[in-house]
């Protein structure tokens, strides 16, 4: 079960997203970044970012922590903000977060490298959760104290906004053309080796298990939050097993900038040395460096 905050303070709307996010101040003392089940993509969104969050983590890919946070809807009085304002109003009790990473920046395919086991693991991850969601136009993933975190997977699952032809829809393929990590030769079959094994069961259940009743409620088809629970899990399953022999790296598609911006690359750029500095390591006289 995921830990529970309440807000205490709204500090500042996140613009980049289309829901809306906001970061808050909780009573943990914690700042989160939050989304809200008022957001027009609604509650389906939370869902899927606990069901792929929770299982990246339990992956061991970087994701941020999970809450839910209880809001009461006053905290938005003094929001000169229309929009955040009636945003809050009608997300009233239990919304999500996800801890705020301060001074992480955006995950640039041009600056940032990242090796072909990593970049393999978030690939097949992305593959089994069907992301079309971190590509080279969004990449979705910030850099942190020099390691790649996992952000946004609200827009995944696609299966779930149509029940009845989820299983068709979980075996179609992956294509990871357009994948942010596409470039860096990610190393698919290695992560899938690794990785399908530990997606079993117990660790779906586990994973499910972490999404509130009140997002799963009332759910057309089932009669029960465990039911859709129990769907999620059957969908999952074996797509993990056997999604790295159906995903596609193809030709990119075109538009995408091949070479860093000017202001990038003089930053990118080695520094020139000082004139008359020894670039090699001084050596002391019984010869050790």
């Amino acid at each position: 079960m995921l830990k529970e905050v309440v807000a205490t303070r709204y500090v500042t709307p996140l613009r980049e997203g289309g829901s809306l996010p906001g970061i808050v101040e909780a009573d943990d003392l914690g700042t989160y970044v939050m989304k809200f089940t008022g957001a027009g993509q609604g509650r389906k969104t939370l869902v899927a970012e606990v069901i792929c969050g929770q299982l990246a983590r339990r992956l061991g890919l970087r994701v941020p922590e999970l809450v839910t946070i209880q809001l009461d809807p006053v905290i938005g009085l003094s929001e000169p903000d229309q929009e955040v304002q009636e945003l809050l109003k009608a997300s009233g009790g239990l919304n999500l977060g996800m801890d705020f990473l301060p001074g992480s920046l955006g995950f640039d395919p041009l600056a940032y490298e990242v090796d072909p086991a990593e970049a393999g693991r978030v690939v097949w991850f992305d593959a089994v959760i069907n992301n079309v969601d971190r590509s080279w136009r969004n990449p979705n993933m910030l850099v942190w104290h020099g390691d790649l975190w996992l952000i946004d997977h609200g827009a995944t699952m696609i299966w779930h906004h149509n029940w009845p032809g989820a299983q068709a829809s979980a075996a179609k393929p992956y294509d990871a053309s357009d994948h942010a990590l596409a470039p860096f030769g990610p190393d698919i079959a290695a992560a899938a080796a690794e990785l399908a094994p530990l997606v079993t069961r117990e660790l779906l259940d586990e994973v499910a298990a972490d999404v509130p009743d009140e997002w799963l409620v009332d759910e057309p088809g089932f009669t029960s939050a465990d039911e859709v629970r129990a769907a999620y899990v059957e969908a999952l399953l074996p797509r993990a097993a056997t999604i790295h022999e159906r995903i596609t790296l193809g030709p990119r598609t075109e538009g995408r900038p091949q070479q860093p911006p000017g202001w990038l690359a003089e930053r990118l750029a080695p520094r020139p040395r000082p004139a008359g500095e020894n670039t090699e390591k001084s050596t002391d006289k019984d010869g050790t460096t």
